[in-house]
């Protein structure tokens, strides 16, 4: 961690994107001890969010990679059924990537909805407010907190 915190914005980015991956790893520190070091707020906020939103997006298109015939040969799923719910995710469910940024089940969403072939414009759209919130409120805490011990 002390490695990324050392490159500063660039840090943040490979941080929140390798964070946005399967990888288990916390943007959160290496955000946090370059804020604390000094660094500007909009620039973290931007390598952040950014990093954190194609790290997300590599998850969407990983799971674009995977075929619908696997979900019906290994899980036993009836063809019509899983045709229902990708229509529903197609629509409605790409709205959902709003909530990859949610520690622990994120990434599966991204996959998820990559391999059910939601609208990736809705999914990118969604996505990136998603992080972008994030960010934005663990920022603001850091400042504040940072301001009630200084």
């Amino acid at each position: 961690m002390e490695f990324l915190i050392t490159y500063g914005y660039i840090g943040v980015f490979i941080a929140a994107f390798l964070a946005a991956t399967i990888l288990p790893f916390s943007s959160e520190v290496v955000l946090t001890g370059v804020m604390l070091a000094g660094a500007s707020y909009w620039p973290c906020m931007i390598a952040a969010t950014l990093g954190n939103f194609l790290g997300g997006m590599t998850c969407y298109w990983l799971g674009m990679l995977g075929k619908i015939e696997w979900i019906e040969k290994y899980l036993k799923m009836d063809r019509a059924k899983i045709d229902r719910v990708q229509q529903w995710v197609q629509k409605q469910g790409s709205w959902t990537g709003f909530f990859v940024f949610l520690p622990g089940v994120g990434d599966f969403i991204a996959v998820a909805l990559g391999f059910l072939r939601a609208n990736v414009w809705i999914v990118a759209l969604s996505m990136f407010a998603g992080k972008a919130i994030r960010y934005w409120v663990w920022m603001e805490l850091v400042f504040k907190v940072q301001e009630v011990i200084l």
